[in-house]
């Protein structure tokens, strides 16, 4: 039986891979694999469900992650997976659009869910279009079957106790025409928004500066990070512009999102919408995010705020 494949620069990424690939290597009566360039994440791999665990080559100074290319095609020529799932993170999609060029394979790029069709070995692959209003449906006809699946769209793997695996190193050389000459780092407010559990998202409906400080209290009372409309970050320039959400910027899965001020346009709810509660502020009856949210205030953001921190930080006790 062709195997399930597991790819992801980043652990957290891999072991929310490991949770759907564990379910289709099982009712497919398949193995599951990982790849990862860090064989000391090995056996934590194998605990949260791999049978096997690929160690990539170290890659020699310069050379960027994406010439692991060259090694993963190697791979699949010679191993012919059924099923490669690789984690959308900017890296992993360039190296999952380069992969299935090589291998003259078909790519869902941006998955939300799959399943079995018909109890088959063939995926029923899903992605989000028209800003999230529409499901389409993706069936591959190449081998192996590939996927770029968005982060937050499954649970990580639980832990499987006094599990056992197979490590096995692998020795193609990494390849790229490419080198990095050099790297800056990029300033960035807070957390990753990616991984927050609770959101605080600015709209154009904060229209002073001054009502960012009781945005960043708010923040700071539940335990939040602070994200933004695009008009936000790229015309007011309040936020940098790895804050905003929308189909153009994150796409965020928290447990709370706290939108103040924000219109909701279909561009933005795509980005917002696996929310598990959404909450609103909006002083207009009729803004589309108060019908994607599950509970929402209409009222003036600037008098709102205030009385949010009051009454969240006698009930939090902060």
């Amino acid at each position: 039986m062709e195997d399930i494949w597991i790819f992801s620069e980043k652990q957290e990424l891999t072991l929310e891979l490991l949770n759907p690939g564990r379910s289709l290597a099982d009712r497919m009566g398949a193995k599951l694999a990982v790849f990862t360039a860090d064989g000391g994440l090995a056996q934590d791999y194998i605990s949260h469900g791999a049978d096997e665990v690929f160690v990539l080559p170290p890659l020699r100074p310069g050379q960027p992650l994406e010439s692991y290319v060259v090694v993963l095609a190697d791979e699949v020529r010679m191993r012919n997976p059924g099923v490669f799932l690789l984690g959308a993170t900017p890296r992993g999609k360039e190296i999952g659009a380069r992969l299935a060029v090589r291998v003259n394979a078909g790519l869902c790029s941006g998955c939300t869910g799959f399943d079995l069709k018909d109890g088959s070995g063939v995926l029923e692959m899903e992605r989000r279009m028209f800003g999230g209003k529409a499901v389409q449906k993706i069936l591959c006809s190449t081998h192996p079957q590939m996927a770029v699946v968005l982060p937050g769209t499954f649970e990580p793997a639980a832990r499987l106790p006094d599990r056992r695996g197979v490590v096995i190193e692998v020795h193609s050389a990494p390849f790229s025409e490419v080198r990095i000459v050099s790297r800056s780092a990029k300033h960035r407010e807070g957390a990753d928004i990616t991984e927050a559990k609770i959101i605080v998202c600015v709209g154009r409906g904060v229209e002073s500066k001054e009502d960012m400080e009781g945005v960043r209290e708010l923040a700071r009372v539940v335990g939040g990070e602070i994200a933004c409309t695009r008009p936000v970050a790229e015309e007011r320039q309040w936020l940098p512009e790895e804050a905003y959400l929308g189909i153009s910027g994150k796409r965020v899965k928290p447990d709370l999102y706290i939108g103040l001020g924000v219109s909701g346009q279909i561009q933005h709810v795509a980005g917002i919408q696996e929310s598990k509660v959404i909450f609103a502020v909006n002083r207009d009856e009729n803004a589309p995010i108060l019908d994607a949210a599950d509970y929402g205030v209409v009222g003036d953001v600037s008098r709102v705020i205030p009385r949010l921190i009051d009454e969240l930080s006698r009930l939090l006790k902060v």
